[in-house]
């Protein structure tokens, strides 16, 4: 990608931003969510070290708080309002164009940004650590721009990184909403037991080639497998998808799946009530 962005040419030119762009979101969603799992290695230790190498150094956030946020609120408390209700992703001030279209292009931006706040929650060793992290992995693209594509001008590298790593943001932010927020949320004190909950809470969206492999399936058809086995490596969440599917569908429990366009047509149609106001709290009736 680095070489192809060398061409003048527009062809040769377009090839390496999108290269660099897929191995970027590859880098830093599926790297990190699965690195935030410890689903990448058996080893605990080497975990830690992928977590900070993808989370900290490609994705320029924290890796602790990554972690703490997703692992131990969003998968501990799935669609559970107050806790892993989705609602970090939620900007009630933006309409639904620009915030399904045009705010995802900030993501590269925002990111290291929340990062910064997020440092206060941490010990200071941790804080060093990932803020030496987070300026080695940004000064690494940036240098590599320069020293080897051969950008002239500080600005032009630095507007081809902003290109690169919102290549994929809008199905980025999209994946994230379109699988929890407009099914069932659930109060604290009455949320059912654990397979009912991320039976009920939880959607698959479609095999993609482009989003398996940058995404990860954990991410993307098989977010339900992921969601019951979290430590589960996406090759592994693929294998026990026909398994999990019809356990659910023999016990007479939902197994969420729609299409990306279908999503986006509800999301676009009932934005208000879904990205606005508070969700209204599931009553389960005999189900438990």
């Amino acid at each position: 990608g680095f070489l192809c962005l060398q061409s003048a040419q527009a062809i040769p030119f377009l090839v390496g931003v999108l290269t660099l762009g897929v191995v970027h979101h590859t880098l830093t969603v599926k790297g990190s969510h699965l690195a935030s799992h410890n689903a990448l290695t058996e080893s605990k230790s080497w975990g830690k070290v992928w977590a900070i190498f993808f989370i900290e150094i490609c994705s320029a956030f924290t890796a602790e708080q990554a972690t703490y946020n997703h692992v131990k609120i969003h998968h501990g408390y799935t669609n559970v309002i107050g806790l892993g209700d989705s609602s970090t992703w939620k900007l009630p001030f933006l309409n639904r164009y620009i915030y399904m279209f045009i705010a995802p292009l900030a993501v590269p931006i925002i990111t290291p940004l929340v990062a910064l706040d997020l440092l206060r929650n941490v010990e200071w060793k941790a804080a060093l650590r990932t803020l030496c992290c987070m300026f080695l992995g940004l000064y690494c693209h940036y240098w590599l721009l320069l020293h080897v594509s051969g950008f002239q001008s500080p600005w032009s590298a630095l507007l081809c990184m902003l290109l690169t790593r919102s290549l994929l943001a809008h199905p980025y932010i999209h994946v994230n909403i379109f699988q929890h927020i407009g099914l069932p949320m659930f109060a604290a004190d009455r949320k059912p037991k654990r397979i009912h909950l991320m039976s009920l809470g939880v959607l698959n969206l479609p095999r993609n080639a482009l989003l398996d492999w940058s995404f990860g399936h954990s991410l993307i058809s098989c977010h339900v497998e992921h969601h019951l086995f979290p430590s589960l490596s996406d090759n592994m969440c693929l294998k026990i998808k026909p398994i999990v599917s019809q356990y659910l569908k023999q016990k007479k429990l939902p197994y969420n799946e729609d299409t990306y366009a279908s999503r986006l047509r509800l999301f676009l149609q009932r934005y208000e009530e879904l990205m606005v106001h508070a969700p209204p709290i599931t009553e389960l009736v005999g189900i438990q």
